[in-house]
């Protein structure tokens, strides 16, 4: 996954008619606007709310049901489902999570996922991982260490090195996931960072860089520790952000 390309599914820049159809009513269905078992607006009223055509709508429509956002019910029409059957590892529906905003339980079910799921990724690196993989690792703590301007940058950049660390691992599985690092870094970038305090910039990027030295050493016990290290490390900065 291009980590430029990934960012901007965040910004809400252009995209298709149903997929801005798609994306409204989703975060409207995150944000308790519909509650699940409740029907949509009539086809009629949303045609003209969204001002698309009849085709647009229901290709929409399709994306959200697809999601297991809503689901399609005799006699009643699109009904919002339960929470615990939306796919909340869908790289939309997690942006439309991030764009009605994440309370503290979602951060801690984030950061819970990724100490389970990169942890795991690192120590697959350390046993999979070639000379292409640690030069890409490398270039991302190059890029993050020269993101002392830009907090957008500097995510990106983290995002590129969490990304060449799942790809090291082998598991196409564990690479899929990748959707969960991005909302959790994409929800840093949007706090203060660590680029406006030279000290802690720098000791973040030295932490990453020890990932790095113990999948170049093949130590995978080693490489998993220092992942875990680094994502307890985030959440307990964005706590402390949270009480400023």
């Amino acid at each position: 996954m291009n980590n430029v390309s990934s960012f901007s599914r965040f910004d809400n820049g252009p995209m298709s008619a149903h997929g801005h159809v798609a994306r409204t009513i989703g975060i409207d269905i995150m944000a308790g606007t519909y509650r699940p078992g409740q029907r949509l607006s009539h086809e009629t009223e949303l045609l003209a709310q969204f001002g698309v055509s009849r085709t647009v709508l229901r290709e929409a429509i399709k994306t959200l049901a697809a999601k297991g956002l809503v689901a399609a019910r005799a006699r009643t029409g699109t009904v919002v489902t339960p929470p615990e059957q939306w796919n909340m590892f869908d790289a939309d529906v997690l942006s439309w999570k991030t764009a009605q905003g994440m309370d503290q339980q979602f951060h801690g079910d984030l950061t819970e996922i990724r100490l389970a799921l990169e942890s795991r990724a690192a120590a697959l690196a350390a046993r999979h991982r070639d000379d292409g993989d640690l030069a890409e690792m490398r270039a991302a703590i190059d890029l993050m260490r020269s993101a002392t301007g830009s907090r957008r940058q500097f995510a990106e950049a983290d995002l590129a090195f969490h990304q060449a660390i799942a790809r090291a691992s082998g598991n196409v599985l564990l690479r899929s996931m990748s959707a969960v690092i991005e909302t959790a870094l994409v929800a840093s970038f949007t706090m203060s960072s660590p680029i406006h305090d030279m000290a802690l910039h720098e000791l973040n990027v030295s932490s990453h860089e020890r990932i790095v030295d113990a999948i170049e050493a093949r130590s995978e016990e080693d490489a998993a520790a220092a992942m875990l290290s680094v994502i307890k490390g985030l959440a307990h900065w964005r706590d402390l952000s949270d009480r400023d």
